[in-house]
């Protein structure tokens, strides 16, 4: 990293005197840039490093104004000049990347370390500081801590955070004076804007389950065994940590017993040669029951140690926390028991709302949206129950063939308007983002579900369901390889429900042409009861030929969703943005005897 940079720092002291004056010297940003790209707590891909790298040399030598998504794509990532950012987002992703791995970074190994070094969001230029004093911020002991302190302090950091940049080309610093009237004026602002901004009451606490991360245990006293335990300890609990529908509490290096925890995660490391075994399970805290229990290999001449920890930890925290996963399947017994008291929060609503997944019925349907309007009403601050409930009036929409509700514009008004109410309370919570993204997506707004698809992936890459919903809104936009390739990554995850994926997956083997991976996609799809989905292999088998194959799949359609038939096109439409797509499907149902061609709404 110096080799790179003290060159320019030297080239530009004179512009970089302003560092020295209002934040670290460009000597110790550097030596702390070098510092985290040198530790193996530092997260981040190769091409993550030279981003990072990137953009700290050129803030440094005072070309900040020229970090933008293009320059860094051709710089960095070595695209064409025909990089287009608002269709190709893998700089917005790569830089919710290299945020993440910070915070990490400054969580495990860096807390310690004198100078910051961040990468607020709405850009790419770095800020660099001075860790606050201890009477002002004292130092954080847990990812979970960490956790709570940004959240209580994101309105004075993300404001405070903002970089000074110099002008590009110049040799001459921003004036003392000038200085001086810029943070004037930034307190007078701040002043009226605390004054008149209205006062909201915090929101009532909602209980959320609690998981202890016990110290895995090696079997052998080596070294290397034991450093492998301790990262991946940690890797599991920076995953835990990220999600907001867990809370982890971190026990002590002796590894006792949390008492106040309602599960413990434990295992072990094993190793053979060159083959690790990592061996984890969830215990309900209660009475000892395990609930969850599972097997992780890995081999070290196939892949590097971070890299294992790394995706062991990502397997397990998705395994036991994912809304699908073994702690809410294992509390929807007690969780649905507590559905009937009066306080109808959005945990008591989890278990229907996981029941409606796998059954799609009207019944569960309307169980689950009643569930959800209730608990909106008792407590109208809590932007995960809005979410939902937009995501089950959406529905009314996405499959109204399937639940067998009329046909209105009003369940998608509805649907908007409840995810417009969850970004106004967490506008950055990655379920809230994935609303918003769905729901503007059915009304239309591409451009504004696509933007909140892709913060809702940079915000955390690692929720599989997340990152599999922004793949397919994507390809049916038209950018069919990289949304594919989101799909294909939450399908091996294990993101669920499954059937909704390999359907994706289908249309994604179908517009690339390769119409028998389409069929084997469309067959593995449980989604037996979807028309949609009987639709899609209508499509796909009038393509292949197979007309007496195609005939069943319109007779089903005729029999279970008569009204589709007469809608084809203005179904198509919802879901496929480009004519070229959507004339695709229509070319296999025309091929298979369907008259796609007649006007709709008979």
């Amino acid at each position: 990293m110096r080799d790179l940079v003290v060159g320019a720092i030297m080239r530009n002291a004179a512009k970089l005197n302003l560092f020295s004056s209002l934040g670290p010297t460009a000597e110790e940003i550097c030596r702390q840039a070098e510092r985290i790209l040198a530790s193996e707590e530092f997260h981040a891909p190769q091409r993550g490093r030279n981003f990072l790298e990137f953009v700290i040399q050129e803030t440094l030598a005072g070309r900040s104004g020229f970090l933008k998504a293009f320059t860094i794509a051709n710089v960095v990532f070595g695209r064409e000049a025909s990089f287009d950012p608002q269709n190709d987002p893998v700089v917005r992703i790569e830089a919710g990347r290299i945020r993440k791995a910070l915070e990490r970074y400054y969580l495990v190994a860096g807390q310690a370390d004198e100078v910051i070094i961040t990468m607020p969001k709405g850009g790419y230029v770095p800020h660099f500081d001075y860790v606050r004093s201890a009477a002002v911020a004292p130092p954080l002991s847990d990812p979970e801590s960490a956790r709570i302190a940004e959240r209580a302090d994101k309105n004075h950091s993300v404001q405070a955070m903002r970089p000074l940049t110099l002008p590009a080309g110049r040799g001459r610093g921003i004036s003392l004076p000038a200085i001086f009237v810029l943070l004037l004026l930034a307190l007078v602002s701040a002043l009226f804007i605390t004054q008149g901004a209205p006062r909201r009451s915090p929101p009532p606490a909602v209980l959320v389950p609690t998981v202890a991360v016990e110290v895995f245990a090696e079997s052998s006293y080596a070294d290397s065994r034991a450093d492998i335990a301790r990262g991946l300890r940690d890797d599991i609990i920076g995953k835990l940590a990220q999600r907001d529908d867990v809370v982890v509490i971190v026990n002590p290096p002796t590894g006792g017993r949390a008492a106040a925890a309602d599960y413990a995660l434990q295992g072990n490391i094993q190793m053979d040669g060159s083959r690790l075994r990592s061996v984890a399970r969830l215990v309900r805290q209660t009475d000892g029951v395990v609930i969850w229990a599972d097997n992780f290999d890995a081999d070290f001449r196939a892949q590097n140690k971070l890299g294992i920890q790394a995706n062991v930890a990502q397997q397990i925290a998705g395994a036991i926390a994912q809304p699908h996963g073994a702690i809410f399947q294992a509390e929807t017994a007690t969780i649905a028991r507590a559905a009937q008291k009066a306080d109808r929060d959005i945990q008591a609503c989890t278990p229907a709302y996981d029941d409606y997944l796998q059954t799609m019925t009207a019944q569960s349907h309307s169980a689950v949206r009643e569930c959800l309007r209730q608990a909106t009403q008792r407590n109208p601050d809590n932007a995960a129950s809005w979410a939902l409930l937009s995501l089950v009036y959406l529905d009314e929409v996405r499959f109204r063939y399937k639940l067998g509700t009329p046909s209105s514009a009003e369940p998608l008004d509805l649907a908007n308007a409840s995810a417009q109410r969850a970004a106004s309370l967490a506008p950055d919570n990655t379920r809230v983002l994935r609303a918003v993204m769905l729901v503007n997506f059915f009304r239309g707004d591409i451009d504004k579900a696509l933007a909140a698809g892709t913060a809702a992936y940079a915000a955390n890459p690692d929720d599989v369901e997340v990152a599999g919903e922004y793949g397919l809104r994507l390809a049916m936009s038209g950018k069919w390889q990289s949304g594919c390739e989101l799909v294909s990554i939450a399908l091996d995850k294990k993101a669920g429900p499954r059937g909704y994926y390999a359907g994706g997956m289908a249309m994604c083997a179908f517009m690339r042409g390769d119409i028998e991976a389409a069929e084997q996609w469309s067959r593995m799809s449980d989604l037996d009861c979807n028309p949609i989905r009987h639709l899609a292999l209508l499509s796909i088998l009038g393509a292949a030929g197979k007309i007496a194959e195609a005939k069943l799949e319109q007779d089903w359609l005729l029999a279970n969703a008569p009204e589709l038939m007469t809608n084809i096109r203005q179904e198509i439409s919802l879901r496929l943005l480009r004519p070229e797509d959507q004339e695709r499907v229509f070319a296999g149902l025309r091929a298979a005897g369907v008259a796609v061609d007649l006007p709709s709404g008979g």
